[in-house]
């Protein structure tokens, strides 16, 4: 199945069914009172979460969807049926914003979890609510009100606990299906991983936690070269980042630099996101002769000057693997028990998320703008040329 991760859709309320006007008339009663029921209810389009999803691309080919209109009210003080509510199921990891605001109405980050983004009609009054001592044979009735109608834009991002950090060819693809049941594609040349790959890690019987393998960075990553915007927001969600860096290059480049210009491109990317622990993790360990190993490891972690933990692995031959995904686990079990009893630490953790969603709908603002301001251009460009006044017309006979 292909991997969608955006998708705009328009969602349409169904409106209120009107009111009805209407008297009651029956044999001997020839002239009874007001006996219009009210309208049923539009429908609302809520997004639920579904974990039988993992990509949006159904709304690829359905891009409209819009609930029933409630029912008008009938006479007897018959009330119209409301309608029933719309419920689109989305994959969980699904931001929701408004294309027109840009406000972003919620996240889908649960199974089952509903959220409301049109918001049905509701129900117009039947005459029979505006009888009174003075007025006894009302006319008057109120209309249904229409259904809210939104352009949405669903951007999807994986939910992953960890997630994989580097160049084309670091063996991120091959680190997942080594510590996990996930197969992506494997192959030697660069972006072999065209899309996120998501395994589950299982260190224990009743311990397993989620990792991302994410198509690899390049220079200019955070300005969108290589597609990087779509690959880097999925690592907003990750707990943890492994910098997994392969330390026998084929072009024998230095993997001091290429670490430092993955750094940049995180930086400029989001600088909450950039403040994410991360750990570096010295791959390919394999193809190094073992008298040379420890001394070119030694030799990358002090030019960086790196202070966090650093792991040496084979993902290929699984050399090391297994004592970084116990550590892994260790360190995640580690932080939820921390926010759990720690209220401070769980405010701080919801701050950096709210940070993050905040710098990508700057982000998203700021495309937005850039591209009305070339509409412009290009309207401007147009009504020039049509009013050039050095452009003269003969007509011949």
């Amino acid at each position: 199945m292909q991997f969608v991760d955006e998708a705009r859709i328009t969602v349409v309320a169904g409106k209120g069914g009107n009111g009805c006007l209407s008297f009651r008339r029956e044999k001997y009663i020839p002239k009874g009172g007001p006996d219009g029921g009210d309208g049923g209810d539009g429908g609302s389009v809520w997004l639920v979460g579904d974990e039988s999803l993992n990509t949006l691309i159904d709304f690829r080919y359905q891009r409209r969807y819009q609930a029933q209109n409630g029912e008008p009210g009938r006479g007897k003080q018959c009330y119209g049926k409301a309608a029933d509510d719309l419920e689109v199921k989305v994959p969980v990891g699904t931001t929701v914003m408004d294309e027109d605001t840009l406000e972003v109405l919620g996240d889908i980050t649960e199974v089952g979890q509903r959220l409301c983004v049109a918001q049905g009609g509701r129900r117009g009054l039947g005459n029979v609510h505006f009888k009174s001592s003075t007025n006894r044979a009302p006319r008057r009735t109120t209309p249904g009100t229409e259904g809210e109608e939104r352009r949405l834009h669903l951007e999807m991002k994986v939910m992953a606990d960890v997630g994989l950090l580097g160049m084309p060819n670091a063996g991120k693809s091959t680190m997942i299906r080594s510590v996990s049941a996930a197969k992506p594609k494997v192959a030697n040349y660069p972006f072999t991983t065209l899309v996120p790959n998501l395994g589950v890690v299982k260190v224990g019987e009743y311990q397993h936690f989620v990792m991302a393998d994410i198509p690899g960075l390049i220079e200019g990553a955070s300005e969108g070269a290589g597609l990087g915007l779509r690959f880097l927001r999925h690592l907003s969600r990750c707990r943890l980042l492994l910098q997994v860096v392969d330390i026998a290059p084929f072009d024998e480049s230095d993997p001091v630099d290429v670490v430092e210009s993955i750094e940049h491109e995180l930086a400029q990317y989001s600088m909450a996101l950039a403040q994410r622990p991360r750990w570096l993790v010295l791959n390919k360990l394999d193809m190094l002769p073992d008298d040379e190993r420890e001394a070119r490891c030694a030799d990358i972690v002090e030019r960086l000057g790196w202070q966090g933990p650093v792991y040496q692995v084979s993902a290929v031959a699984g050399e090391g693997t297994q004592k970084l995904c116990q550590d892994i686990q260790a360190w995640l079990e580690t932080q939820r028990l921390e926010e759990a009893e720690n209220p401070d630490a769980a405010e701080a953790e919801r701050e950096i998320r709210e940070q993050i969603e905040a710098e990508e709908v700057a982000r998203v603002e700021a495309w937005l703008a850039r591209r009305e301001a070339r509409q412009h251009q290009v309207e401007e460009d147009d009504f020039d040329d049509d009013d050039d006044d050095d452009v003269e017309v003969e007509y011949a006979p």
